[in-house]
């Protein structure tokens, strides 16, 4: 083991010993961790770091945008003047998505079929 391992296995006992890591946040709760098998190893660390610093990738930003205006849709009235514009954003960002080899399975749930139809019967 490197010296800075042993270092901080050693500053880890002797804080679990004092009491100091003791009724922290979440303690006894199951680690919320993201799945991050898609990203090679050797970029987990840089994007893990862009992720807390508030930043995604070109493709998660794209893939937030497009959640956004498909939600931003389902709660709009099709006849509102609206409405159109949203769905023609939406089709660019599904175009760009698909082109960047993501899928798009996650605009296109089960909720999304019945909301869809529900609009079509009442015209």
């Amino acid at each position: 083991m490197w010296l800075v391992d042993e270092l901080a296995e050693q500053h880890i006992k002797a804080a679990l010993e004092k009491g100091e890591l003791s009724n922290l946040p979440g303690s006894g709760k199951p680690l919320q961790l993201d799945d991050d098998s898609h990203v090679p190893p050797e970029l987990r660390a840089g994007y893990r770091l862009l992720k807390n610093s508030g930043f995604l990738p070109p493709e998660l930003e794209l893939r937030r945008e497009a959640m956004e205006v498909n939600d931003l849709i389902c709660q709009l009235d099709p006849e509102d003047h609206r409405y159109q514009d949203q769905r023609n954003r939406l089709q660019v960002l599904t175009l760009r998505l698909r082109q960047a080899g993501m899928s798009t399975d996650f605009l296109h749930g089960r909720y999304a079929a019945a909301i869809h139809n529900h609009f079509r019967e009442e015209k």
